[in-house]
């Protein structure tokens, strides 16, 4: 079903002049020293106007954290549980709650450069020691272009190259647009907003903006984006970040490549990257039988001493050039074609031959028409790679710098290209060996499976009256329930992105008013009439929505308690009573990951479960559509029966909401 939505975007937009407006742009001329190319925005507010001034996330009162807490323990207990749980809260507000509280104050009060989960969060992440591929590292997959000329695998991936340039160069000089959140765009997304706000000193700007009921978003990961790795240390990793380096790193058949694609600050032109890329497709060297790349599979510690070694046995510059790379390009050579699991699993994990998982992104070009991204996770949060995906995305279409008709004349362009020769010893080839066959039997346990529910999307929840999320959401609990006639504990993931250095905030859609429903719609015979239910279902999106918004204003619960573990861990006191109860651990092993990237330039992404009895479900609110993807471990859940619950649960929830 995803092939018919390409094919349908592709008829849609080619019947609007598509191919018209590619064909006048292949004859149109620029020069490649000009604004117009180097920059792919020239903003009159500052990239960073608003950082200075960016309110601070909050911390929410003790209180209410473990009320909320308690609350969304309530559908996951049975009585006794329950009242247990209830017992640990009273205890810890009572007791070491407080001070652990007063700690975290003062933490914050000497700190108020960044906010309170921003060290935290990162450490978290950096001390992890699973593999990062499936546990972490996201993918997003774009949607086709107009013209299918332009997806050909050497025009695109010289397109996004260059746009993504445009990207780095408009961030690193300060003239990409502000991340700002519109209210009301009609008065804020306009030129007298940007006139009066790049006046107003950078540490009240914010207010300013808050006045046309505009919301500036903290982007302090953004510079992270580039540049960037994550490398493998003993007990935690470290991120890398060198600013200085103007190359790329490309990869192929599981070899690399390097070669600048800045002369001196300014993007060198479309044709040279081209005439360079061409080349690296055109090497006729078989697949590298030592593919190094498969090492940043490994486990965290494993890789870190693999890697090790390798900078032991004179792979140093190498590694580091990698490390350095603006970012890394994934030229894939197998043939994909209709195959719509293949394509996700490509950009979910492939075999790891031809991947660099610790790049904080890597734009990856299939063969045939694909391309998308894969990202490291520690370094930043979908906000930042969406803003990216959306912007070049926008310039690749509306106006690629590269056009087919310019490939014959590639001969001309002299190429500069470092092939990247790794020094192996016997050692090092071993460990990729069994790495190899290792991830192979652990890429093949996962299940993975999709919907596209045609009947039903954004236009018609709102026309009910409901929240689209909230009714994904319940449609999740529901499949599940259908399937195991229990609830678990679920995750969804909420950007504090509003705050600075806000990171992620966790929703709670367990609630008992899912729970409630979805008791009463997987009986046989019910009772209750369909007003009933709708009146249900109408609690469980309101119910969803106060939490919701709570998440948004940095008033969750689960961030905050987190901070309190960490510092109770740091004191090396006894174990806080309310962390001791099991019912914390369990209900932070979710079961149901759930995360959404909604855009219409996103053909499709996801994430493997973050447990290994759990699914990790992302999806897409269309206006008309409904998206889901679906992961899974084979020995302990089956994705596609999921699947088949899921459209289950969307018709009886949309059948409810008809009557």
């Amino acid at each position: 079903m995803f092939v018919l939505i390409r094919n349908e975007f592709q008829k849609i937009l080619t019947s609007r002049g598509g191919i018209t407006l590619t064909q006048q742009l292949a004859r149109s001329t620029v020069s490649y020293d000009s604004s117009e190319y180097q920059y792919l925005q020239i903003s009159k507010v500052p990239t960073l106007h608003f950082q200075a001034s960016l309110p601070r996330l909050p911390i929410p009162k003790l209180e209410d954290t473990c009320r909320r807490y308690l609350n969304a323990q309530k559908p996951l207990l049975n009585d006794k549980e329950l009242q247990y749980t209830a017992s640990c809260i009273s205890k810890f507000l009572a007791n070491e709650g407080q001070s652990l509280q007063k700690q975290l104050i003062h933490n914050n009060d000497e700190n108020p450069h960044t906010s309170y989960i921003s060290e935290l969060w990162f450490d978290m992440y950096l001390r992890d020691r699973k593999p990062l591929p499936i546990n972490y590292n996201p993918y997003i997959i774009f949607t086709s272009e107009s013209d299918p000329r332009y997806d050909a695998q050497l025009v695109k991936a010289t397109n996004l190259v260059v746009s993504s340039l445009r990207f780095f160069k408009s961030l690193r000089n300060g003239v990409l647009e502000p991340e700002v959140f519109h209210m009301k765009p009609e008065k804020s997304d306009t030129e007298l907003f940007r006139n009066i706000t790049r006046l107003i000193p950078s540490r009240f700007s914010w207010y300013g903006a808050y006045l046309f009921k505009a919301f500036p978003l903290d982007m302090s990961q953004y510079k992270n984006i580039f540049n960037t790795t994550r490398i493998p240390k003993l007990e935690k990793d470290v991120i890398f970040h060198d600013p200085s380096a103007k190359h790329l790193v490309v990869l192929r058949k599981g070899h690399f490549y390097a070669f600048d694609v800045l002369d001196e600050d300014s993007i060198c032109n479309p044709r040279k990257i081209a005439a360079c890329l061409k080349a690296i497709l055109e090497d006729d060297r078989p697949p590298n039988k030592h593919p190094v790349g498969v090492l940043t599979t490994l486990e965290r510690d494993q890789w870190a001493q693999a890697r090790l070694h390798l900078i032991e046995t004179g792979n140093q510059e190498i590694l580091k050039k990698i490390d350095s790379a603006i970012f890394i390009l994934a030229l894939d050579d197998e043939i994909i074609d209709t195959d719509n699991n293949k394509v996700l699993r490509t950009y979910l994990h492939a075999d790891g031959t031809n991947r660099w998982f610790d790049k904080s992104f890597s734009l990856i070009v299939s063969k045939d028409t694909y391309s998308g991204i894969n990202f490291e996770h520690s370094w930043g949060d979908g906000v930042a790679m969406l803003r990216y995906i959306q912007d070049v995305k926008a310039d690749i279409s509306k106006k690629p710098r590269f056009h087919p008709n310019e490939v014959t004349e590639l001969a001309k362009e002299n190429v500069n290209i470092e092939k990247l020769q790794f020094s192996l010893d016997a050692k090092s080839e071993n460990i990729i060996k069994q790495q190899k066959a290792k991830y192979h039997e652990w890429i093949n346990q996962i299940c993975l499976d999709y919907i596209i529910y045609e009947n039903f999307g954004k236009n018609q929840y709102k026309k009910f009256g409901v929240s689209p999320d909230a009714m994904m959401q319940l449609a999740f609990q529901l499949a599940f329930y259908t399937l195991e006639n229990r609830v678990v504990s679920t995750y969804e993931s909420c950007s504090t992105a509003a705050y600075k250095h806000g990171r992620t905030e966790a929703i709670r859609p367990c609630t008992l008013e899912t729970k409630e429903i979805c008791i009463a719609m997987s009986r046989t015979q019910t009772e209750l009439s369909k007003s009933d239910l709708k009146r249900m279902i109408f609690n469980c999106s309101k119910a969803h929505n106060v939490l919701t918004k709570e998440a948004v204003m940095g008033q969750g619960f689960d961030r905050h308690l987190f901070a309190l573990k960490k510092i109770s861990e740091n004191l090396n006191s006894t174990k806080s009573v309310i962390f001791q109860d099991p019912a914390y651990d369990a209900l932070n092993y979710n079961i149901l990951s759930t995360s959404t990237l909604s855009s219409p330039v996103i053909f499709a992404g996801g994430f493997g479960p973050v447990v290994s009895d759990g699914y990790g479900i992302s999806y897409q609110i269309r206006d008309k559509q409904l998206a889901t993807v679906v992961t899974s471990y084979k020995n302990s859940h089956n994705a596609t029966k999921y699947i088949q619950a899921l459209e289950y649960a969307f018709k009886s929830i949309h059948d409810v909401l008809r009557t």
